[in-house]
Parts: structure tokens; sequence; C-alpha cells
């Protein structure tokens, strides 16, 4: 998905594959323009090149065309190992190549991304959501708790607030992938009966699993989680069966997936990404 200054662009498909672009009612351009890239495919990179070359062939030299990308697509490929290939590099090589004048990237994985895109800056929209979350499941500042499930997740969040917080410490198979163990270290406050992890992304939400899992042997009677970006894999895992409910965005997850999964409904609240920047 595509806007431009808030009006969603139509691509149509030419019967041999090829992608259309159509440019009938495309938004006047303004001073400043904004384009707004939601990654559902590889698909959509090409899309955005398209409409950024057309701005390019109608602007006049005083105009400027700013990025701003939902979810920064292959993330998790932020360096090279045992000769894999760093695909995070060459994605932003090719968005650089665009020449915006100014990219913002909603909640980057790693700094990373910040370091390899042009002109670009993040934006954490959990620390406008938190409050929010907090305010909606009766949240006690005073003695409940704020939980980051690694190091990564306290070091990115380290200044959303003053709360009680646990970070958590993963022993990982790095063969399989999986999570042997997680160790919640801070303090534990016998008071606190609930608790919001909050994190950058939820893929199929096995560390989220095993986070909620320790929580409840503390005591902790409910447990909700908040992250920027949830794939639509969250519904295939078990993670709805050990949280009281997911905060996220519609960064990733599709209508479609939504509507297949209705049942998830009462624990799962979507955030629309526009909403929150502009």
């Amino acid at each position: 998905m595509i806007k431009v200054n808030n009006k969603k662009i139509r691509f149509e498909k030419f019967p041999n594959g090829e992608t259309r672009f159509v440019v009938e009612n495309f938004p006047e351009l303004e001073f400043m323009n904004t384009v707004e890239f939601k990654f559902e495919s590889d698909e959509d990179l090409l899309k955005l090149q398209f409409v950024k070359r057309y701005i390019d062939s109608l602007r006049t030299t005083v105009s400027r065309v700013e990025l701003v990308i939902y979810y920064m697509p292959y993330s998790r490929m932020d360096r090279s190992e045992g000769g894999s290939p760093f695909t995070l590099k060459y994605v932003t090589e090719f968005i650089n190549s665009l020449d915006f004048e100014k990219i913002t990237v909603i909640e980057p994985h790693s700094d990373v991304t910040m370091a390899l895109l042009d002109r670009a800056e993040p934006l954490y929209v959990t620390f406008d959501l938190l409050p929010t979350v907090m305010k909606e499941v009766g949240f006690d500042e005073s003695v409940d708790y704020v939980v980051f499930p690694d190091a990564g997740a306290s070091k990115r969040y380290s200044k959303i607030g003053d709360f009680c917080t646990l970070v958590g410490h993963k022993d990982r198979d790095f063969a399989t992938g999986k999570i042997q163990g997680l160790e919640l270290i801070g303090i534990n406050n016998r008071a606190g009966e609930k608790a919001v992890i909050v994190d950058d992304l939820s893929s199929y939400g096995g560390t989220f699993v095993a986070t909620s899992k320790e929580l409840r042997k503390m005591g902790v009677k409910e447990v909700y989680l908040l992250v920027a970006h949830a794939e639509n894999s969250v519904f295939k895992g078990e993670l709805f069966d050990h949280i009281d409910r997911l905060f996220t965005t519609d960064s990733i997850m599709s209508e479609q997936n939504k509507w297949e999964n209705r049942k998830f409904d009462s624990k799962l609240k979507v955030y629309e990404v526009s909403n929150l920047i502009h």
C-alpha cells in the first residue's frame, strides 16, 4: 500500500502480470509531499519506485518529497553471517537511490537500518501508545510491570518511563532458533498483578510466550503485549493462548488476515499508523 499526501494510490495488473500504475486522480503536489509506504510484498518496492519517479517528473524545483516507511522490509537481515547476503543493505541502497529529502522509519528493528538509510530518522510509536494501553488495561504505574523481553528491547525503550521494569535473558538454541529458557531480571514487586510486554516486532511470538509463562509463575495475573509491528503469523502460533491482549499497529498486519482471524477480535487491538504520524 502506498499513499501520497494521505491519498491511496491505485495499482492494477496487465494481462501479462506487469503492474499498471493508475495515475488518474493522482493527488496534487504541494510544497512538502509525503509518501507513506506499507510493505506487503517485494512488488511494493517496484511500486514505490514508480510513484517516486512519477512525482519527480511532475514536481517543481521547490517542492520536496519525504518518505514514511511503516515497517522497514528485510530488517532482520541486518548483517552478513556465514556468507549470507546482506539483503537489508541492498534494499536500503535501492531506497536511497530514489532520493527522498527525508525518510522516517516507524520503530526500526535495529540501529543498522538507520545507519544505512540516507537522511533518515526513527519514530517510536510505542512511546505514544504505551500510556493509552496502560489506561485501557487499568495499569497501576506504582506496582505493575513494564517488561522488556531481551536486552535489545531494554536498550531501545530505556527512556519509556519510570516504571517497575523486568528484562528477559533468553537461552536460545541458535541451531534451531528455539528458546530453551528465559529468566526475568529486575525487582519482583509481589503487589504487581499486571504486566505490559513492550517490543518492536512479533512474528509467531515465541519470545513473548516464554516471557508470559515466567510472569505467570511470578504471580502476574494479566499479561498484555504491545508491539509496533505484528506479522500475520501471530495468528498461527500459540501467542493468544498466553497473553490477555495484543496491542499493535497495522504497519504489517493486513485487513484480510484480521478478517480471517475474527475469533481473536477480543484479544486484539490494532491502531492505524496513519493516525499516529499525522
